[in-house]
């Protein structure tokens, strides 16, 4: 996921895609302490797509605050 795709999406979707991602993350975790994760590099991917979409978050909430 690219930053350009997360930036399109609206608050509501952003926020759903996070707590999908946070599954997810939480599923690969649990898969690598019982040996079955088959890519261990999706974990480290994920990751770094919670950050994307936390900072997104982020920028929308400055923004709105700095136009109030």
């Amino acid at each position: 996921m690219k930053a350009s795709e997360v930036r399109e999406l609206t608050i509501a979707e952003l926020e759903s895609k996070l707590k999908d991602l946070k599954a997810e993350l939480f599923n690969l975790r649990f898969q690598l302490a019982i040996n079955q994760l088959d890519n261990p590099m999706r974990i480290s991917a994920v990751k770094k797509d919670i950050a994307r979409v936390k900072t997104v978050l982020r920028e929308i909430e400055i923004k709105d605050s700095a136009n109030a």
